[in-house]
């Protein structure tokens, strides 16, 4: 999903490429994940040049990470940001640093 929010929209082969840079994959993996993002209607198929078809993101990066996190707090924390935030502090993934710098951002 991040290249194809980067990029706007790519082929199979545009992501196999671009994720090879950053490690081992297999070109039937990607066209295979492509696929089920497809069939989860996070990414749109559209018919493209040379037979290949071009994926496309649905909906913005904003909206579907807030929806995983939601998700994410909402099965693992009980929905408590609180219980996320103390795990966050005791295994060292937050620092106090960060955490002061989150608490000074504005509430929406």
């Amino acid at each position: 999903m991040k290249i194809l929010w980067a990029r706007g929209e790519a082929t199979v082969r545009d992501v196999y490429e671009e994720l090879r840079q950053h490690r081992t994959v297999a070109y039937t993996t990607v066209m295979t994940m492509l696929g089920v993002l497809e069939g989860k209607q996070h990414v749109q198929k559209l018919a493209g040049e040379d037979r290949a078809f071009i994926y496309r993101p649905v909906l913005p990066r904003d909206e579907v990470v807030a929806n995983m996190t939601n998700e994410f707090v909402g099965r693992v924390f009980n929905g408590s940001g609180r219980a996320l935030v103390e795990q966050m502090l005791q295994n060292g993934s937050i620092s106090r640093e960060e955490l002061n710098e989150i608490s000074r951002l504005p509430l929406n």
